[in-house]
């Protein structure tokens, strides 16, 4: 028997923002926004403030999905898309498998590798690193660096450093705080963005910052930040960074919506940052800009996004 198309206007939904983290405020900014967005289509939706002592409201069995408005931590690396598998819940975003790959900035960059695609150079610390050391192998990738936490979002802890010396005792440090940490090679050029719903690149943004990069400040806070459209002029480029921000979204295994981050050097070539599988829907965000200059408002984006994850739970159920 056929089964009924899905009206997705009749299902209630609720919008889990909040969890834990450097990344709180702006998920709590994006879950309203994505709340407003979804009433004003007439869904019926209601907000939760969730976090891993408090899942209450999975216990509701009035509420037919979860659209996921967490960032970093928690919300972001597979940990609260792994729970909501086991309990065969209906929820947007990638699954937990893949959640976990995109959050650890070195194995999605062996995802993106063995994809085709270009990656800066690097090193990663453990724990015998010493300075001496991270001293040594930095030596062999330059003079300019770029170090990071391995698993955080929206650029917290990074920093841009010159000169072996400090980049070196930069990443000692980001270990200790951190836990663990990744040092590449810096990459001059412009940066971009490419945002991805269901496998289809959106329009090419650019990104210019008053900072020296695109930080948690210019992401968020900055009014000084310019988010550009069109402009480039070459065809055959802005093919190509589609291209490898799809490729990058399909070697992870996403699905739904995604944002790849990536640098265009002066020769032309792009080298992917990270991709984010749970994008912003804050006044600062991209996906929601890229969409809009697609012909997509936000409820209009909030709804295809929504009726994707019922549709791949019904039809293949909530596997990540």
């Amino acid at each position: 028997m056929k089964k009924q198309p899905i009206d997705i206007r009749k299902i209630k939904v609720a919008v889990l923002a909040g969890g834990v983290g450097s990344e709180r405020e702006v998920s709590l900014a994006s879950g309203a926004n994505i709340a407003k967005a979804l009433h004003d289509e007439g869904l019926g939706v209601i907000e939760s403030d969730i976090a891993p002592d408090n899942l209450t409201i999975l216990d509701d069995d009035g509420i037919d999905a979860f659209f996921l408005a967490l960032h970093g931590q928690f919300g972001e690396d597979g940990s609260l898309q792994d729970i909501l598998e086991k309990r065969g819940k209906v929820f947007t975003g990638s699954g937990s498998k893949a959640s976990r790959l995109a959050f650890d900035k070195v194995a999605s960059k062996k995802c993106f590798r063995e994809a085709g695609v270009i990656v800066a150079d690097e090193i990663v610390l453990n724990g015998s690193s010493t300075l001496a050391n991270v001293e040594e192998q930095l030596a062999r990738l330059g003079n300019r660096f770029v170090v990071k936490p391995i698993r955080q979002g929206s650029s917290v802890g990074i920093s841009i450093l010159e000169g072996v010396g400090r980049a070196a005792q930069a990443a000692i440090d980001c270990f200790r705080q951190y836990g663990d940490c990744l040092v590449e090679s810096y990459i001059p050029g412009r940066e971009f963005t490419v945002g991805i719903l269901n496998g289809v690149a959106l329009p090419v943004l650019e990104i210019r910052s008053r900072s020296p990069f695109y930080d948690y400040q210019a992401k968020y806070l900055a009014d000084t930040t310019e988010y550009l459209f069109d402009t480039l002029d070459n065809a055959a480029l802005i093919k190509r960074m589609q291209d490898d921000a799809v490729r990058c979204y399909h070697s992870l295994g996403c699905r739904h919506q995604s944002r790849v981050d990536m640098i265009v050097n002066s020769a032309g070539v792009p080298y992917i940052l990270e991709i984010n599988t749970l994008p912003g829907f804050t006044s600062h965000s991209l996906l929601p800009m890229a969409a809009a200059k697609a012909g997509m408002p936000i409820g209009k984006l909030c709804v295809e996004i929504l009726r994707s994850a019922v549709q791949d739970h019904s039809t293949k159920g909530s596997r990540g």
